[in-house]
């Protein structure tokens, strides 16, 4: 994700900036100690998220917010608790109140709305190759990078699920029902109550089992199977 920082405090610009150079997963493309030069920036800039203190000079954080039609996902920070109840009917992902930890911040960029599901649905128009397409999915504190055309299948486990990929795996925290509403079902089936296959991945059916590329055997629910094969297996 691409972010701005929008600061007035240099002590509080390189906290944000270490911060963001440690989470690894935000590319910071602007520092601005001023909204108004934030907003000519916004002109030609699209951003998915603003790091934003309300008690900037010239014009205050909640009043520059107000000013952009389409935000992107915005983070509060700021020393002055008073502001919470107004930001929240603002619509910003969280409230951060100086001075805060790192761990602090991570959770704060973890409730980020994930925009790359988005984006991988509008590739076609902008055409960019599938095995190009990645997506960040929230594994505790991190935000892990993988590429959707390495994923051989998706495992639940209770509220967390396990994203196998060749050779590894990554624990998301995300239940099974979300990747159900995110994914591409062109790609993506439920073969089972615990999984989600790539049907690009799958080798051979046989029986109630399907086997992919990799050797894994992933078993067919009953009442998955008819839908399974009906839409898959002409």
């Amino acid at each position: 994700m691409t972010c701005i920082i929008i600061e007035d405090q240099p002590p509080a610009q390189r906290v944000l900036k270490k911060y963001i150079d440690d989470l690894g997963s935000l590319e910071l493309i602007g520092t601005f100690s001023d909204a108004i030069q934030a907003m000519e920036f916004l002109k030609s800039n699209q951003v998915d998220l603003i790091f934003l203190d309300i008690h900037l000079p010239k014009i205050s954080g909640i009043d520059f917010l107000k000013t952009l039609s389409h935000p992107p996902a915005v983070i509060l920070t700021t020393a002055f608790p008073d502001y919470a109840l107004e930001s929240y009917d603002l619509d910003v992902v969280d409230y951060l109140l100086k001075p805060f930890s790192f761990q602090r911040f991570v959770k704060a960029v973890a409730k980020i709305p994930n925009r790359s599901f988005t984006e991988i649905k509008e590739a076609g128009v902008s055409g960019i190759p599938s095995e190009k397409r990645e997506i960040f999915i929230k594994s505790g504190y991190d935000l892990i990078k993988i590429t959707l055309a390495d994923v051989l299948y998706i495992k639940s486990d209770a509220d967390y699920t396990e994203v196998f990929l060749p050779n590894k795996k990554q624990l998301s925290s995300e239940p099974l029902r979300y990747w159900l509403e995110q994914l591409d079902a062109a790609k993506f089936h439920r073969v089972h109550k615990s999984y989600i296959i790539q049907t690009t991945k799958i080798e051979k059916i046989s029986s109630n089992q399907i086997h992919l590329e990799d050797g894994t055997v992933i078993p067919m629910g009953r009442a998955y199977k008819e839908e399974f094969l009906e839409k898959f297996v002409k």
